[in-house]
């Protein structure tokens, strides 16, 4: 007799477990309709079938679940390279109950903080030889050449550790509310053919242009943007290069970015 009651008690609470998680799904859910904008709190990759989570959206999420987020930071810094390691543990606002953990690291040896782009070919050519590359990417016809040279990790600093941060914090969210099956892995972990920056936030939240995927040149996920906006608006791509004298969208300077977005706003207005 004991047994059956024992095994009834456990089938209830394994009953009330399986609802209480249908719920939390539904409310992610609720949340992304009703809170959450994509572009600025989640995003959608070409090739992937659900959105990737940006900072901004496991910010809301967190909050919503009432999660704090504790980090705790383990500097691997070797040498000239800047790493850092940071444990996200997740607590209840209320109870301080440990509800999850998300680990993430970041290195000033990743391509998008080693590298920048030459301020002037004189910049470029009195670097020294073993400082400096020239970066070959695509673009629609053909492909271009980027003069960069090495940065210094000194600098960036402050950059990767909140991007370490991030990673975590992303990885703590996934985990802590078990939202992997409604949200994709974290863009770091794409495949390169489908990375975007690991700054995706919009531009007064990024730190400087060194978060980009090839620094000083525009990312991918900003000429996806200017093209969908292009294509939203009905408007040529060939004339708004023509206006703001660029070659291709791919491979141009990152300054350039915000001059696409005014053409685009302007010229919607007509």
């Amino acid at each position: 007799m004991n047994a059956v009651v024992q095994h009834e008690t456990t089938a209830v609470v394994d009953a009330r477990t399986v609802e209480n998680i249908k719920a939390q799904v539904m409310r992610i859910r609720e949340v992304m309709r009703a809170v959450m904008k994509e572009g600025t709190h989640y995003g959608v990759i070409p090739g992937t079938d659900k959105p990737t989570l940006y900072k901004a959206g496991a910010e809301v999420l967190l909050s919503t679940f009432h999660i704090a987020v504790d980090p705790e930071i383990e500097d691997l810094s070797l040498g000239d390279e800047i790493r850092y390691r940071v444990r996200a543990v997740g607590k209840h606002m209320h109870t301080g109950i440990v509800v999850g953990v998300g680990i993430g690291e970041a290195s000033s040896s990743e391509e998008k903080y080693k590298w920048r782009r030459a301020v002037c070919d004189e910049e470029f050519d009195d670097t020294p030889a073993d400082q400096r590359r020239i970066k070959y990417g695509k673009t629609r016809n053909g492909f271009y050449r980027s003069k960069q040279i090495r940065t210094e990790p000194a600098d960036c600093a402050n950059t990767i550790l909140k991007m370490a941060k991030k990673r975590a914090q992303v990885d703590l969210c996934l985990t802590a509310l078990a939202a992997s099956d409604i949200f994709a892995q974290d863009l770091e972990d794409l495949p390169e053919h489908l990375r975007d920056v690991a700054d995706d936030e919009p531009r007064g939240e990024r730190d400087a242009p060194q978060a980009t995927d090839a620094p000083g040149v525009a990312t991918d996920a900003q000429i996806k943007l200017i093209r969908k906006k292009l294509e939203q608006a009905g408007l040529d791509e060939s004339e708004m290069l023509h206006d703001l004298g660029i070659d291709a969208l791919e491979g141009m300077p990152f300054e350039k970015v915000n001059a696409c977005m005014d053409w685009l706003k302007k010229a919607a207005k007509k």
